[in-house]
């Protein structure tokens, strides 16, 4: 498999430090207010790139990190005359509920908190100053730029660079400019924690190096999040991890591309982005899912309202297919075998297992589920042979999984609609056209579509 490493810039083969074992870190939301389209993109790809390490049978570590303690829930809990801890509880809350709705984490997930690793924060900075490449500064400490091999290397900026564009604390005393800080001292009405250097809290960047070494180990296989964050987030973590161990800390970076609205980043900043549990009033999440999987991760990709009726569409078509094929198998059809769908449904597997290898691309993989969903259809068209169809399904829902889609089952009464078919297939034996014609009126009305088939009656939900 290979993958896009950001660090040097070119796919690489992906070389596991354990065989078998795959460590990823992926940087999580910070919990004070919903999310949006734009933070749901990295959780939904990597969450997928996960998906497929466990399908190729790997053992896969994964940590999604809550930022817990921020100026953002700072902020936010005086905003809305709280606390700091009552926001994140809020607010993690929110985001499981989303997070459900996007099929995230079907698997075991880790979700640290930061504030669960203020002693090992407070460690890992006391190891800092004592290598002398971090300074206590009126109750703060800061990391030395200057001390750290190679800063600047992940985003390709050099040191002066860094420190004129760098959106960073002014501070006249710092050393240098593009310092940043690790541990900022107490301030009034602010949640503090006991210091060698005084009451305070952690600075954001050594809470992600912080759960990262301490969950994973000093030197991680894959470290993941959005493009926005390799300078000075991701930077920063390379920095301060490295100079203290002395080892690499992530062996490959992976970082999504943005989420445009009209050609222009979706941001808070800006104004111009939609929460998640703003889609969900419109959409099913799992759409919101398909659709971020519908462009390469590293692309950039529009969201619109079009777009993801395009994209329902396309997924109410998977689900069709799903369906007749499940009804279908429980009915009683001939077996045997159809050697032109068994030949398509390797071809196709490959196909797409080629595309996820290649640097996790979803598009491509995506079109050679449609293709199989095409065959299969054209199978059952031809008169369907069970053998055959239940290896294609098995194939199919296989696929579908990796990509973390096809799961939902709508809460119908499948024997009451049975029953109804039951009962129109009397109605047309008997000639009552009427009474058919009926059943069929009702069943639409309650958003069930039906189609008659040479193996009998099949319905969906519209």
């Amino acid at each position: 498999m290979k993958l896009f490493n950001s660090m040097t810039r070119t796919k690489e083969e992906f070389v596991p430090i354990d065989e078998n074992k795959v460590r990823m870190y992926n940087c999580g939301p910070t919990v004070y207010n919903f999310i949006h389209v734009g933070n749901a993109r990295p959780l939904v790809v990597f969450d997928t790139l996960r998906r497929f390490f466990i399908y190729k049978g790997y053992d896969v570590d994964f940590v999604v990190n809550f930022t817990d303690i921020d100026d953002k829930l700072i902020n936010r809990a005086i905003e809305e005359n709280s606390t700091v801890k009552d926001i994140a509880e809020k607010y993690i809350a929110e985001f499981k509920q989303d997070a459900n709705g996007l099929n995230l984490y079907t698997y075991d997930t880790k979700n640290p908190r930061a504030t669960e690793f203020i002693d090992e924060i407070e460690e890992f900075i006391a190891g800092l100053v004592a290598k002398d490449v971090a300074y206590p500064l009126n109750g703060d400490v800061y990391f030395d730029i200057t001390k750290a091999k190679d800063y600047g290397k992940l985003s390709g900026k050099n040191i002066d660079e860094l420190q004129s564009g760098a959106r960073i604390e002014v501070n006249s005393e710092k050393k240098n400019p593009g310092d940043f800080v690790l541990w900022k001292g107490k301030k009034e009405g602010e949640p503090a924690w006991p210091s060698p250097w005084g009451d305070g809290r952690p600075g954001w960047h050594i809470e992600c190096s912080v759960m990262a070494k301490t969950l994973l180990g000093d030197t991680i296989d894959i470290h993941s999040g959005g493009e926005d964050l390799q300078f000075p987030h991701h930077e920063n973590e390379i920095a301060q991890s490295e100079t203290l161990t002395g080892k690499t800390f992530a062996n490959y970076w992976l970082h999504n591309g943005m989420i445009t609205v009209d050609g222009t980043k979706m941001s808070k900043s800006l104004g111009n982005f939609f929460t998640v549990r703003e889609v969900a009033k419109v959409f099913d999440l799992e759409v919101l899912r398909f659709f971020l999987l519908s462009a390469h991760y590293r692309s950039p990709i529009n969201y619109s309202y079009d777009a993801m009726e395009q994209t329902k569409a396309g997924l109410d078509r998977l689900y069709g297919v799903r369906d007749h094929m499940e009804q279908l198998l429980g009915n009683d059809i001939p077996g045997g075998r159809d050697e032109d769908l068994d030949k398509k449904i390797v071809e196709e597997k490959k196909e797409f297992v080629d595309a996820m290898e290649d640097d996790l691309n979803t598009a491509k993989a995506t079109g050679s589920l449609f293709s199989l969903a095409r065959d299969i259809n054209t199978h059952i068209a031809s008169g369907a042979k069970k053998d055959s169809l239940q290896d294609a399904y098995d194939v199919f829902m296989e696929l579908a999984g990796v990509l973390g889609i096809l799961g939902r089952r709508d809460e119908i009464d499948a024997s009451e609609i049975e029953a109804l078919l039951e009962e129109r297939k009397e109605a047309r034996k008997n000639k009552d056209f009427a009474r058919a014609d009926a059943i069929r009126d009702e069943l639409a009305d309650r958003g069930i579509a039906i189609e008659d088939t040479r193996e009998g009656t099949l319905w969906k939900k519209m």
